[in-house]
């Protein structure tokens, strides 16, 4: 059998949409990965995840037979480019371990083979291409490695894989010219710049983010100590004014990637990034930041507390590093009964919203599901909804 792209990783969250676009476009692609269940689900053409019109696109591809799905590792060997999903984890201190996409690469060694272009896809510490394209030569293997960053919003990758522009880059010449050919399959905007400059520009795209977000927290935890509602003032300052018009609203800014990838890029200069250093404390504080307030204003020992929407973010089943659940564990301490419900996270312990809200002396929106739209609260509840989702005010 050969493949035109094999994907390590495939069965993921950035590997699979990647996988099914590119089989899409007619390309011969193997998603490779190890998760047994997840393999079966794939092969009867069921997504494990939800993304954006994955369900009918999976089973185009599958029955074109233009997408394989695979635990055999040989299917590295037989394919022209090998896209590797794997990237750089922090440790509990928030610190990079630099050595694990080095290990995995390692273990797939004997099935390299000359010629191939290895494309990293995920986040990667800065000079990881350059590096890694040394690692291959130290063992033989006359491969290029590029660097191809993502750059899409979860859950909605097959989308946009076409509609933004594909960043590209690579340690040798013959391997960018691969890179831009590979990626103008699914764009015709292709951005070519050099490994490092690819490296960082997913760690700014990230930290920006994830600082625009800790700025309206920020905010809103300025206006809510000054008895202001932050949702008024953020009206009157983003409302017909193109200056502040991306201002975000409050509200959690988690997930597997946004404060991982601000911590990468503060430990690549010596956690000399004091923008983002306070950009962590800020989000990752808003937790402690509610329940403090809630215990300011009420007695928590004699409530009971529902927490509406387990996911990182809205309208996905991804739990991820959401920081509902550090809430979720500050008011277990701090209350009678912590309630909890998603409609996208599957758990036998969670309540349905409604029963979830009938059985709460207090409500907190943690993730704005559009499912929670037509949700009857009830005046006699306490509702905390830092991002204005119901149009109420985010005053705590």
């Amino acid at each position: 059998m050969h493949y035109d792209i094999c994907v390590i990783g495939g069965f993921g969250h950035v590997g699979l949409p990647l996988s099914i676009a590119f089989a899409d476009k007619g390309l011969k692609v193997c998603a490779l990965d190890i998760n047994k269940d997840v393999y079966k689900a794939l092969s009867e053409g069921r997504m494990p995840f939800f993304e954006d019109g994955a369900d009918s696109l999976l089973k185009k591809v599958l029955d074109k037979k233009t997408l394989d799905v695979s635990l055999d590792p040989s299917c590295i060997s037989q394919s022209d480019t090998v896209i590797v999903t794997i990237g750089t984890p922090i440790d509990v201190h928030s610190s990079p371990q630099l050595n694990v996409l080095e290990k995995a690469i390692n273990s797939y060694m004997q099935y390299f083979r000359d010629g191939q272009l290895i494309v990293l896809r995920s986040t990667a510490y800065p000079n990881t291409t350059v590096k890694l394209q040394k690692f291959f030569d130290g063992k033989g293997k006359k491969v290029d490695v590029a660097f191809c960053p993502e750059r899409i919003v979860q859950g909605y990758a097959l989308k946009e894989l076409s509609e933004l522009p594909q960043i590209v880059s690579a340690a040798t010449a013959q391997g960018l010219e691969k890179a831009k050919k590979l990626f103008g399959q699914l764009t015709a905007d292709v951005v070519a710049v050099n490994p490092t400059e690819a490296e960082y520009a997913k760690l700014f795209t990230n930290a920006w983010r994830y600082i625009k977000f800790s700025a309206a927290n920020q905010f809103f935890m300025l206006a809510n100590d000054a008895g202001l509602d932050f949702a008024k003032i953020h009206k009157a300052m983003t409302h017909n004014y193109k200056r502040a018009v991306d201002m975000p609203l409050a509200g959690f800014a988690a997930g597997p990637c946004l404060f991982k990838d601000t911590a990468q890029l503060s430990a690549s200069n010596n956690n000399d990034f004091a923008l983002g250093n306070a950009a962590i404390l800020v989000n990752e504080g808003l937790p402690f930041y509610i329940t403090k307030k809630l215990k300011q204003k009420y007695d928590l020992q004699n409530k009971s507390v529902g927490i509406l929407g387990m996911a990182f973010k809205a309208d996905i089943d991804d739990i991820r590093d959401s920081l509902s659940y550090k809430l979720k564990d500050l008011l277990e301490f701090e209350t009678k009964q912590v309630y909890c419900s998603d409609p996208y996270v599957k758990d036998p312990s969670f309540l349905s919203a409604e029963e979830l809200i009938k059985k709460s002396d207090i409500v907190i929106l943690a993730t704005p599901h559009k499912q929670y739209a037509s949700l009857n609260i009830g005046d006699g509840k306490v509702l905390i909804d830092i991002w204005d989702f119901y149009k109420k005010g985010c005053r705590i």
